[in-house]
């Protein structure tokens, strides 16, 4: 045998050996992200429940469509309410991580609405699926509020950072109710954004590699991987929409924001935030950030 074919064998032995461990592996990583709970945000922030920011709270569960429990905190804003906020965390985050805009919109007037994504925090699921289901428990969420006989809503809003913006714009896409969006540092589509990942951590651009993990994560999750798509969308809504995103985000790129504002309909407010990173954006945007996010809500809501 010669040294180049022995090397030729050696180097297919060792992709195929590779695919399988990432066939085991990399469904894993992009269905169950690790959930990060109190403890984990007890190092770096004070604010770990609403009265840790001085506001009255509820503790809810509610259930999605499947059964899996969510796990929920409603902030009443005092009457008369300006309209009714629901906060959409992250990946790998939970509904600890809104707290501060929980307190500047509560203080101006709304009512807000957090909850654990499924698969995240305190919330029940299996795996996440990016918005393929979530979008629909946003939904749910709605229908709740509604049947609150003790709640003014007014007109319902949603907030969504990464992960959540991509749930927000699924969501507005088929509950009309939903009456204006903001979507911070968001990805256009579930594909694009997991071969980003895998570059950026495996270092090898092979699409085989993306498809073989994203197969078999369909097959477990029952989902489909290209319905996850808010570029897609974002062109089905018809209410206002501010899309903001860190120009040095180095985990989602700011040009998938700038892709979502080109295909969104007016009205629409486009904000790339120069130095802003994927989860500083709001203290690198400072006062503006405040003025401009609460503005936008109390505008069109």
């Amino acid at each position: 045998m010669s040294v180049l074919l022995a090397l030729i064998i050696i180097v297919v032995l060792s992709l195929i050996s590779f695919s399988l461990v990432l066939f085991v592996i990399g469904p894993i990583m992009l269905l169950q992200p690790n959930r990060r709970t109190v403890e984990f945000y007890r190092t770096s922030t004070s604010l770990l429940h609403p009265g840790d920011a001085g506001l009255m709270f509820e503790d809810l569960t509610l259930k999605t469509a499947e059964g899996i429990t969510l796990s929920c905190w409603l902030i009443k804003a005092h009457e008369p309410a300006l309209g009714t906020i629901v906060y959409l965390h992250g990946v790998s985050e939970c509904m600890i991580v809104g707290l501060p805009m929980t307190k500047a919109l509560h203080d101006l007037g709304f009512n807000v609405f957090l909850y654990d994504s499924r698969r995240h925090g305190g919330s029940g699921g299996r795996y996440c699926t990016y918005g393929f289901y979530e979008k629909h428990d946003v939904s749910t969420v709605i229908n709740y509020l509604e049947q609150r006989k003790d709640l003014q809503l007014g007109n319902i809003g949603v907030f969504g950072s990464s992960m959540g913006a991509a749930i927000a714009i699924q969501a507005a896409a088929i509950d009309k109710r939903i009456r204006a969006v903001i979507a911070e540092s968001g990805f256009a589509s579930l594909r694009t954004v997991f071969d980003d990942y895998q570059k950026r951590m495996i270092k090898m651009p092979w699409h085989y590699l993306r498809n073989l993990v994203i197969k078999r994560s369909e097959h477990l999750a029952h989902f489909k991987a290209s319905a996850v798509s808010p570029l897609e969308a974002i062109q089905k809504i018809q209410v206002p929409v501010f899309i903001l995103h860190g120009t040095a985000d180095n985990r989602i790129k700011y040009q998938y924001s700038e892709l979502l504002y080109a295909k969104a309909p007016t009205p629409k407010e486009l904000w790339l935030i120069p130095g802003a990173k994927h989860n500083d954006i709001a203290e690198v945007g400072g006062d503006e950030y405040a003025r401009r996010v609460l503005g936008f809500f109390q505008k069109h809501l």
